[in-house]
């Protein structure tokens, strides 16, 4: 299994990322519910969503992942890491979803700090930016617990014709915390 794994503290569930595949688009679809895409502009259709599964599938540079609790091997959600211009600079962007069933177990942060190590080990980029909504409580402090630094907010267009206010949060994939 081509998977980066994850512990943090005593104790803490440990977390796998697995590489996306062809069989994966039923997380897709388990995470495509108007309580999970409230801050993304709400669930797509299947059309998009076997738009994104191709992407995903194919994403380069960059690699999207399922997250496997190591403990028990059950799939609690999805993350990865891609390539985007920001403010004239090649960074790396990611994103995630936990499943409900999983989340208040510090797993999407686990999951944000193995993701921050593929993509260091991937290069070239020196940063690692998250952009959650400012009003998305749960991925901001996501972003807090794994190490990312707020920047500031910025607005974005997604999906298309819906923009949302984002906290920039960026991680230096040089230093080796």
């Amino acid at each position: 299994m081509d998977g980066v794994g994850e512990r943090t503290g005593t104790g803490g569930e440990r977390v796998s990322l697995v590489p996306w595949a062809e069989d994966d688009l039923w997380l897709l679809r388990r995470t495509n519910s108007p309580r999970m895409t409230a801050h993304l502009g709400g669930p797509e259709t299947e059309e998009q969503l076997l738009v994104r599964h191709r992407r995903y599938v194919k994403l380069e540079p960059g690699r999207m992942y399922r997250v496997i609790s190591a403990d028990g091997g059950e799939t609690v959600g999805s993350i990865g890491y891609w390539q985007r211009t920001w403010r004239d600079t090649e960074v790396w962007e990611t994103g995630w979803g936990v499943l409900p069933e999983f989340q208040g177990r510090g797993l999407a942060v686990r999951a944000a700090r193995a993701v921050r190590e593929a993509a260091r080990a991937a290069g070239p980029h020196r940063y690692l930016h998250a952009f959650p909504s400012v009003g998305h409580a749960a991925s901001n402090a996501v972003c807090r617990g794994a190490g990312f630094t707020l920047l500031g907010q910025a607005d974005f267009e997604y999906p298309k014709g819906h923009w949302i206010r984002s906290n920039d949060w960026r991680v230096d994939l040089e230093r080796g915390d």
